[in-house]
């Protein structure tokens, strides 16, 4: 809820901030909306062709004319209405979603009021910069802006706008989940505006805040005393957004207050029936968008879904009308729910697809490669491609041609995984240079490709045999598989016991039992695994059939995916070796005495080069990076792979190297002929029962830009990291061996020493991305 709320508040804020959006009286209510329009017209004209646009919610027309205007002022030098022009610009960007460009324009105002020395211009395009940044996620930033705003503001003793920068930043604590702090705001912004509309959107937010606190009964008061307020707005854009707020935290409200639940049905679906009206007044097909389609939401919840199904592609097609796919995608999505409930499972699946079309389409369109992170953007994708999996693994069951939708359901779950690593890495760019044409799959004849799929009530295994597709479903939930992963990995780390076995073997028995006897059938000498959730924390090595352990029987790989996975083998013939390590305690990690010898033994092996200690720094990380390129980095330092990515780093001497860090170094090989083939992480661990973290373990190879990586899930006794690690090194020299077998043989080679039998010493290693 927090996310499509705060997207409302924006958008409201966004409404009544800034110069005003009143319709100008000489212009008429059928004024041109199209882009093209705007030439030939006169400055003060396109600013009022533009207001009357905004104003009903055609932001793409607004921008036209208000760009223009713009241009046209500043030839003129007419800076201060130039500056008006630019900031009603940045406005209508935004509401196209635009932020990039909707920042770009605003600090454009900035500029140009601060050359002015004009206060109040300069603190309303703070203040619209302010909720540009929390749009953005940029937090720090926007406080500063809006900080200095208010400084501003209180300056020239303006009441309206105090209370429109406290509106935004309400939004800007709202979003840094600061709810208390949120309530003061929109609360004083509320109680010192005399214009109505900030008024009614402060009392709105108020009420969205108090639903965070769990002030329920306060949240429905609050509700009740904005819509006294929003009734007396005129039909605009914002009213119609301020009772589409008002009818969702109404409709939010009902599982808190379920004595009222039928009377907040009824103040959900009159505000959204309301917010239907103004639209169509205004003729503002976004607006209708919106309105239908959370009115079918309602109704979908209600289970009325004939109902549902009716305003659902009335949304869609005013989605269509006003080209707003960033709504676009969510009616699809609603659509293709709706038609599961009501059987129809080949209709939802084209839904589904549409819906994922429609997102890709605003991915672009919001990133476009700038690294622009949109984490509940990437959320709502992961759930979408989750639900759309699941109906065609149902429907295949019963579908003439099954392979189609199995098919389907694999490249669904490629893009799922996409997702995750952007939203970890928070990179819409993570993947740019990795999608490839040339499934690996297909070029490895001999490696099962294995797609564990978590859903609520089974788990399916999607498995991709060289001849064909092949489904599994394993009558186990997703809750009792994870308490049985976290059981493993808690008790695998205990060197002195055998605790581990059962649950090793009852993960074997849900994971690879299903399709044993088709996987003894075929030449198989490899399995790689495509992990999902919790199951990036253990290591599939160490499952158990009851006689021996899955790495007795296959060589083993994980791999994010395998659109991701550069199919090129080794080059054993051109390798050249970087090796970094530390041997002494610093930054209080302990010291990794057996890291010389290991280094030593791998460029004796290769002919390599090391960086020891106090060689092994940032600044002789790029030089050495820059100087050659290496088809293999191995780093013998302590890494940490946290919840999020700004908690994952690999230790130098003189500082943390940060994933994003890393990836400029090692990313100079990334767009290259030939770029990392190997990179080797010998010291790093992920926090036990961490699912993200492991995210970011598993996406190393990705983000570096290395077609793989082997590292570990945590962090292994000294002796027995240098034996294994110095037998891959020698194994990976022969020809023809992959680098998962040079894996497996390293594994079988500690397994078979009664010292290191025990899985904690040999099982954390894993062979991430390319396996060839």
């Amino acid at each position: 809820m927090k996310s499509r709320s705060l997207l409302l508040l924006i958008l409201l804020s966004l409404c009544v901030g800034g110069p005003s959006c009143s319709t100008p009286a000489s212009v008429k209510e059928g004024a041109p909306e199209g882009p093209g329009q705007a030439k030939g017209l006169s400055a003060d004209s396109l600013m009022e062709q533009g207001a009357l646009s905004f104003k009903n919610g055609a932001f793409a027309a607004a921008v036209s004319a208000w760009a223009e205007a713009a241009r046209l002022f500043d030839v003129a030098g007419n800076k201060e209405k130039c500056c008006e022009a630019l900031t009603k610009l940045s406005q209508a960007h935004q509401g196209l979603g635009q932020h990039h460009d909707a920042l770009k324009a605003a600090e454009k105002a900035l500029l140009v009021a601060k050359q002015r020395n004009d206060e109040r211009q300069t603190a309303e395009a703070l203040g619209l910069l302010g909720n540009i940044l929390v749009s953005l996620g940029e937090t720090e930033r926007a406080h500063r802006d809006l900080d200095e705003a208010l400084k501003i503001a209180d300056r020239l003793g303006d009441p309206d706008l105090i209370a429109r920068m406290l509106n935004t930043l309400g939004n800007l604590f709202t979003a840094q989940n600061r709810y208390e702090d949120a309530l003061q705001a929109y609360q004083k912004s509320a109680s010192i505006s005399q214009e109505r509309g900030v008024t009614a959107a402060a009392t709105i937010n108020s009420a969205s805040a108090c639903f965070s606190l769990g002030s329920y009964s306060e949240a429905l008061s609050r509700i009740d005393k904005a819509l006294l307020l929003i009734h007396g707005l005129e039909d605009s854009y914002p009213k119609a957004h301020a009772l589409i707020n008002a009818g969702l935290l109404g409709g939010d409200l009902r599982p808190h207050l379920p004595e009222q639940k039928t009377s907040l049905t009824t103040l959900s679906a009159d505000a959204l029936a309301q917010a239907v009206r103004v639209g169509q007044a205004i003729g503002d097909y976004r607006t209708l968008s919106y309105a239908y389609g959370y009115l079918g939401s309602l109704y979908e919840s209600e289970g009325r879904s004939e109902g549902a199904l009716t305003l659902t592609t009335r949304a869609i097609f005013y989605a269509q009308r006003s080209q707003a796919p960033e709504s676009l995608y969510r009616w699809h999505w609603q659509s293709g729910r709706v038609l599961r409930s009501l059987g129809k499972p080949a209709d939802a699946i084209a839904a589904y697809r549409q819906a994922l079309v429609n997102l890709q389409t605003i991915r672009k369109d919001m990133a476009a490669c700038t690294g622009d992170s949109d984490s509940s953007l990437r959320s709502t994708a992961t759930l979408i491609c989750s639900q759309y999996v699941d109906l065609l693994l149902e429907h295949a069951s019963s579908a003439e041609n099954p392979q189609q939708y199995l098919t389907e359901a694999r490249e669904a779950l490629e893009l799922v995984k996409v997702f995750e690593l952007r939203d970890y890495f928070k990179d819409d760019c993570v993947d740019a240079a990795r999608y490839v044409e040339t499934k690996l799959d297909l070029l490895s004849r001999s490696a099962l490709i294995v797609y564990p799929i978590l859903l609520k009530d089974r788990l399916e295994l999607l498995v991709s045999f060289p001849d064909r597709l092949r489904r599994y479903t394993v009558k186990v939930s997703a809750e009792a598989l994870t308490r049985e992963v976290r059981e493993f990995r808690s008790k695998i780390e205990k060197r002195t016991t055998g605790e581990f076995l059962p649950h090793a073997q009852t993960l074997y028995d849900w994971l690879v039992r299903p399709y044993e006897k088709d996987l003894s059938a075929s030449k198989i000498d490899t399995l790689v695994f495509v992990p999902d959730g919790p199951l990036r924390t253990i290591p599939m090595a160490a499952l158990h059939n009851g006689k021996t352990f899955l790495i007795e029987e296959y060589a083993t790989a994980i791999t994010p995916g395998l659109n991701l996975t550069d199919p090129r083998p080794l080059r054993k013939d051109q390798i050249k070796v970087l090796t970094f390590g530390l041997t002494e305690s610093v930054q209080d990690f302990p010291a990794l005495p057996y890291v010389s010898a290991e280094l030593q033994a791998i460029n004796q092996a290769f002919n390599g080069r090391s960086l020891l200690n106090q060689d092994f720094v940032a600044t002789r990380v790029e030089e050495e990076l820059k100087r050659e390129p290496f088809s293999i980095l191995h780093i013998a330092s302590h890494g940490h792979f946290g919840n999020d990515v700004e908690d994952t780093f690999l230790l130098a001497f003189d500082t943390r190297l940060t994933m994003d860090r890393l990836g400029e170094y090692v990313g100079l090989f990334r767009f290259r002929e030939e770029p990392l083939d190997l990179l080797t992480l010998s010291a790093c661990e992920t926090a036990a029962g961490d699912d993200r973290a492991a995210l970011g373990l598993a996406g190393i190879a990705i983000r570096a830009g290395a077609r793989s990586a082997l590292a570990t899930l945590w962090q292994v006794n000294d002796p027995a990291s240098y034996r294994l690690v110095v037998e891959f090194y020698r194994q990976i020299r022969n020809p023809g061996t992959s680098r998962a077998s040079a894996l497996q043989a390293a594994q079988l080679e500690l397994l078979k020493d009664p010292r290191y039998s025990h899985p904690c010493y040999w099982a954390p290693f894993l062979l991430i991305n390319n396996w060839l």
